[in-house]
């Protein structure tokens, strides 16, 4: 299986790469940018994150300090576009506070000394992150090779037979590192073309007859 599950995820990769070309994942000026668009993609489209960062931006508040200083009725009011703007306005307070709390200032860089598993541990501490908000922070903010699991990835998987439907999250991200060189581009790479055939192919209902992706087969 292991052989087998190997040339079968570089085979997706690969086919991705050459139907899209390289997708330059994730899109932020910023390590905290980032961050901030990981909280407020979760249960929703990425163009209306796009429209509550706008809206942080125009008002120059993507920055830690500025964006601390905001009361929680301001920030849930600036990300409203998002969706959910009240919890995730807490969960953003809950992050920065943590940010805070473990640098001068929330200094990002300085959190790149420290080692993958207890970066990854703490921050999965942080309420209202969960593993997949937590890997997308260390995958693109903090440049930490890990594999990160999402609803397309769960459908690509699950469709080629790499994983059984119950599957959790470790069992899907282990599958992915112990098969994949470990690869900090390709992995971003990798996670940014799964979310591109995701949306487009295989969604719900699959549209396998089009997709760049049929004929890989277990």
């Amino acid at each position: 299986m292991t052989r087998k599950a190997k040339q079968i995820l570089e085979e997706i990769f690969e086919r991705l790469l050459e139907y899209y070309g390289p997708q330059h994942w994730w899109p932020a000026e910023t390590a905290l940018e980032m961050m901030v668009g990981a909280v407020l993609t979760q249960n929703t489209a990425w163009k209306n994150v796009e429209k509550a960062l706008a809206n942080l931006r125009q008002e120059g508040l993507l920055a830690f300090e500025a964006l601390q200083s905001l009361e929680l009725e301001a920030l849930a009011d600036k990300i409203r576009p998002s969706g959910y703007y009240n919890l995730k306005a807490r969960r953003l307070k809950a992050l920065l506070d943590f940010l805070g709390q473990e640098s001068p200032l929330g200094k990002i860089e300085l959190f790149k000394s420290k080692e993958t598993s207890s970066l990854r541990k703490a921050f999965l501490g942080v309420w209202g992150l969960g593993p997949e908000t937590v890997d997308s922070i260390l995958l693109y903010a903090l440049d930490r090779p890990v594999f990160v699991i999402d609803q397309y990835t769960y459908r690509v998987f699950l469709r080629h037979h790499l994983i059984a439907e119950e599957s959790s999250y470790e069992e899907m991200q282990s599958l992915a590192m112990d098969h994949l060189p470990e690869d900090l581009k390709k992995y971003q790479e990798y996670h940014a073309l799964l979310v591109r055939v995701g949306k487009e192919y295989c969604g719900p209902k699959a549209r396998c007859e089009s997709c760049p992706l049929k004929g890989i087969n277990w």
